[in-house]
């Protein structure tokens, strides 16, 4: 009997026999159309697909749809499922009035485990850096180590956090005339750090409220753009990370202490969560 093949690109796995995606064992829902859209797109890896090829693969001739939405539709889903971007894409590439590129490398794997042969690879054009894969021993959370979560408690655990900052930049401003006072007590030069606080919140309260903003309203790309601003809010989250201690004569040393090293962490979160909206 014909051995049965298993199609397999960096974590994901794909069975044509069974209609089966799996992400590092995990099976994937999905439905058929975009099932067999990824099958020939895998099929001709490294190769651009048209959109009529595809027309022709998924609807007969005489079907009556609307046939560029319901692509747009059926590749949406297969970026959503493989948590791809269409503006920096890692799988499938978008060719403006072309069609479609399946990026990675595809394995063939035999039911026995043995490899049958590799399809396609992904063409770089002569301007075009190549993009290189995160490394495995990366510390920062890759989008393929995460799991799927439902989307509604990604979106609110994110705004919550810039709820959070922005409530610190708004009373911090509020009081700043007490938190002189504090500073006074604690530093030899408080007004310095008076000019850190009302710089830092000045930059950060609209950078909070575009976060809130594009969330609330789903902008498309938002993973991109906060990859760009990641280093300003990974600043301005570390300086009001130790925000804590200017309560610290309430509160003690060690519970500021223990509030600063949470507050740490919550910048990668943010990032973290970010990868999860769009994978």
């Amino acid at each position: 009997m014909p051995q049965q093949k298993i199609f397999r690109f960096g974590v994901f796995e794909v069975d044509p026999v069974s209609g089966e995606l799996r992400k590092s064992g995990t099976r994937l829902r999905l439905q058929e159309q975009p099932f067999q859209t990824l099958l020939l797109l895998m099929e001709r890896s490294g190769e651009v697909v048209s959109r009529e090829e595809l027309r022709q693969k998924l609807w007969p001739a005489d079907t009556f749809v609307d046939f560029d939405h319901s692509l747009n539709t059926i590749i949406n889903k297969l970026r959503e499922v493989l948590g791809d971007s269409a503006s920096s894409p890692r799988f499938i590439e978008t060719l403006a009035k072309r069609g479609y590129r399946f990026l990675p490398a595809v394995e063939v794997i035999t039911d026995h485990g043995e490899k049958a042969g590799l399809v396609g690879s992904t063409p770089t054009a002569p301007d075009q850096p190549v993009r290189n894969p995160s490394p495995s021993t990366s510390v920062l959370t890759r989008p393929e180590d995460l799991p799927r979560v439902p989307q509604a408690w990604v979106r609110v655990l994110f705004l919550l956090i810039q709820v959070m900052y922005l409530s610190f930049y708004i009373v911090a401003l509020a009081r700043l005339s007490r938190v002189e006072e504090m500073l006074a007590q604690m530093a030899a030069h408080p007004s310095y750090i008076i000019v850190a606080l009302i710089v830092t919140a000045a930059i950060g309260i609209p950078i909070r409220l575009y976060l809130i903003a594009a969330v609330s309203f789903d902008i498309q790309g938002l993973r991109d753009k906060f990859s760009k601003l990641f280093p300003a809010v990974l600043l301005l989250d570390g300086v009001w990370a130790f925000s804590p201690f200017l309560l610290s004569p309430g509160i003690g040393p060690g519970l500021a202490l223990g509030i600063t090293a949470a507050l740490l962490y919550l910048p990668f979160a943010e990032r973290t969560l970010m990868l999860m909206r769009e994978g």
